[in-house]
């Protein structure tokens, strides 16, 4: 009998117990398994023999002791949810306090905060959970607000596609196109021509070849752009070349509807010497006017180290005519070297071809590299400079025969 009261409680507590427990039903569950219990213990007092008692003390000091257990659990689940709860009502009031306290923790930040040993830890965590939550606000914050950006950016684009999508504006560009295609068209007939030498290829790296080809690139931009275009050509240009391929980068499909000529010929076979002019920097000869009649040629070179005279010893060993923009004539020039780009030489060239004003064309000269346009001649200028230092020296060396004078004749008086 005993026996089976121990199995009767372990099937209890192993399966019913818990089903009940999950459902709210524990209370109403220890009337049934004691009549469960009881009438188990009937049918085997029945089956027994008429001399076996049924011991009852025994079998009520177990039905108790589960019985305490059971209520024990209970009360400390209950306990444990009310303290729970207690502390998170203490958050809240600390929260609207104003003090560091998380809008949102969980249980087992909870249970955490509890077991701390002092209330300066507690207070510790908690700031700990609030910068930590706060951190997260910005981080999502700053995700919106980069997400809003983005959006806006979009739509903004998305705009200004549509605007450039504009039938009229579309037709007003094409027209555009079409009549600077005609001037350059005209300029290959009737246009002065300007050469750009592609020999230089050797002379560079290959970032110094790709930055020449796109400052082609912009002074072809220019050029197309101007009332009276050059007839731009390609000379000591080859095929396959690093020039050629960083040119077919840059236009793609346009490289071949390009209105330029390009030849592997060198411009000496092209055009008569005697109409030829080098511009380089290194030129001892300064350029007053310019020509319509000439024909200049510019070296299509991108050096970072500066290589001086590179392209005045490729005009002489030629035999070219060379010729230096006259920079200092112009402008105060500041600490540097006298090197342009070519798209600036392109700006230049077009604006003394159109208007012949050396002060407008050389305002393509970058501002860094001088003060301003010079007032008087540079002789001028050179002979004040000159007698204001002869000046300071002549003052200078009286005063230091002065202090000679002196010291020696102390010395005397000493002796």
């Amino acid at each position: 009998m005993q026996s089976a009261n121990m199995l009767l409680k372990k099937f209890v507590r192993s399966s019913v117990l818990p089903f009940a427990a999950q459902h709210g039903m524990k209370k109403d569950l220890f009337p049934v398994s004691r009549t469960l219990s009881l009438s188990l213990c009937l049918k085997q007092d029945n089956s027994c023999n008429p001399s076996e008692k049924l011991d009852l003390d025994a079998w009520k000091k177990v039905m108790k002791s589960g019985l305490q257990e059971e209520v024990s659990e209970t009360v400390s689940e209950h306990k444990e949810l009310s303290t729970l709860a207690a502390a998170r009502e203490i958050l809240e009031m600390w929260r609207l306090a104003g003090r560091s306290v998380p809008e949102n923790i969980s249980e087992e930040q909870l249970k955490t905060f509890m077991e701390c040993p002092s209330k300066s830890a507690k207070k510790k965590y908690l700031r700990y959970l609030y910068l930590k939550e706060l951190y997260k606000k910005n981080d999502r914050r700053k995700m919106d607000e980069k997400r809003e950006r983005r959006l806006e950016t979009e739509e903004r684009d998305s705009k200004t596609d549509e605007t450039r999508r504009n039938s009229f504006i579309c037709l007003w560009a094409s027209c555009m196109d079409r009549a600077y295609s005609w001037r350059v068209a005209q300029s290959m007939i009737f246009g002065q021509p300007l050469v750009f030498d592609m020999s230089y290829e050797k002379d560079m790296s290959i970032r110094e070849v790709a930055n020449t080809v796109r400052q082609i690139v912009l002074s072809e931009g220019c050029n197309r752009r101007s009332v009276d275009p050059f007839h731009i050509h390609f000379c000591n240009f080859k095929d396959d070349s690093l020039y050629h391929k960083e040119f077919v980068k840059q236009y793609r499909e346009a490289w071949g509807k390009l209105l330029i000529t390009a030849t592997d010929q060198c411009y000496t076979e092209v055009f008569p010497k005697d109409k030829l002019i080098y511009l380089t920097a290194d030129s001892p000869k300064v350029m007053k006017t310019f020509d319509h009649d000439k024909i200049y040629i510019i070296g299509s070179m991108v050096d970072k180290s500066i290589k001086t005279g590179v392209s005045l010893a490729r005009a002489k060993r030629l035999g070219l005519e060379t010729a230096a923009l006259p920079l200092e004539k112009y402008l105060l020039w500041n600490a540097g070297a006298k090197n342009l780009t070519l798209d600036q030489m392109m700006r230049i060239l077009l604006t003394l071809k159109d208007t012949g004003d050396w002060k407008a064309a050389l305002e393509f000269v970058p501002k860094r590299k001088y003060c301003g346009f010079v007032s008087r001649p540079v002789h001028e200028l050179k002979k004040s400079l000159n007698l204001i230092n002869t000046l300071k020296l002549g003052k200078r060396q009286e005063e230091l025969r002065k202090q000679f004078t002196k010291n020696y004749s102390k010395k005397l008086m000493q002796k």
